[in-house]
């Protein structure tokens, strides 16, 4: 194999801007900020989501950002700041890369990632719950 995720991720983290926790949660209420989980849905069920966020699940984030995209959202087009995050903080590095690299201005991720958000007891929103198929 030629680079592994590690370095990957390394390298992202070069290119791009973290934010802490604690000056996240400042900008939960702010009207020019937009939080994107990009996370699996099945994570976002299980374990909640940061009040107000946008999910853009990884692998549609390009083709969501992407004006040229029959999938473009027009959340991404929006001038406001970005702030992206995932469990950990992996894949929101490299996501935040991308999408700085797609041409989009003023974006970062969270450090730490959802996980370092609970633990800080920040704000957690549930998912409402999902009816099963019968």
């Amino acid at each position: 194999m030629g680079i592994g995720f590690r370095q990957m991720v390394a390298e992202a983290e070069r290119e791009i801007e973290t934010i802490s926790v604690a000056d996240a949660a400042k900008l939960i209420d702010d009207a020019g900020v937009v939080f994107v989980d990009i996370r699996d849905i099945r994570e976002l069920q299980r374990e909640g989501k940061i009040p107000g966020a946008t999910h853009a699940p990884r692998g549609m984030l390009e083709f969501w950002v992407d004006k040229e995209s029959p999938y473009y959202r027009e959340v991404f087009g929006q001038n406001k700041r970005f702030i992206f995050y995932c469990a950990a903080a992996l894949r929101s590095a490299l996501a935040t890369q991308t999408v700085q690299r797609m041409g989009m201005k003023d974006v970062c991720h969270l450090g730490g990632g959802f996980a370092a958000w609970q633990e800080a007891d920040q704000p957690v929103e549930r998912l409402p719950a999902r009816k099963e198929k019968e």
